[in-house]
């Protein structure tokens, strides 16, 4: 059984990740597009191990490979509709999404690898063309959180990709990142 992650992550946008090292304060929201398609790209690379391996947890509480990677995929899906709800909207309140919840109800770990890397690659294609359209005036429309933590599109932006960079680290395939710098 995995322990529900009930940590308010909003944290990652005013220091760096002890763990994985992202700087989202060092980080434009404007190279957030090119960030996501490289960890969408690393992700790919991760789910073409052996399914067996990618549906391996290496611990009962903690996700597998696959996990992890549908996770991502949903992050892009969710995170996409949010963006484009902030850019549409007026301070569109967002509802709250149990991951967790989703993990059990989807079947994480039974899913077809190549297919989720396929709808992975596809819905972070899409978010990061979202935000490369995204214009100077816009990175400041708000849209707030199902707890009242408001957003704007580039702090969100700048959250979220912590999120898809994070979980890489978790699976022991963090990006590198030496030629960008931290963000």
């Amino acid at each position: 059984m995995i322990t529900p992650d009930t940590k308010d992550w909003t944290w990652v946008l005013d220091r760096p990740c002890p763990e994985c090292g992202f700087a989202a304060a060092e980080t434009r929201p404007q190279d957030v597009s090119a960030l996501m398609r490289k960890c969408a790209v690393r992700w790919v690379q991760v789910l073409a191990d052996e399914p067996e391996r990618l549906r391996a947890r290496p611990r009962p509480d903690v996700w597998s490979a696959l996990e992890y990677a549908c996770h991502v995929r949903d992050v892009f899906r969710l995170g996409d509709e949010r963006v484009r709800r902030m850019l549409t909207e007026d301070g569109p309140r967002l509802a709250n999404w149990d991951q967790d919840e989703t993990a059990v109800a989807e079947r994480y770990g039974e899913q077809d690898p190549l297919r989720v890397a396929a709808e992975l690659s596809a819905w972070g294609e899409t978010l990061a063309e979202h935000l490369d359209e995204v214009g100077e005036g816009e990175w400041q429309r708000t849209g707030f959180r199902s707890d009242g933590a408001e957003f704007t599109v580039d702090t969100f932006a700048r959250y979220f990709v912590h999120d898809v960079l994070h979980h890489l680290y978790d699976v022991g395939a963090p990006l590198d990142r030496s030629a960008g710098g931290r963000g």
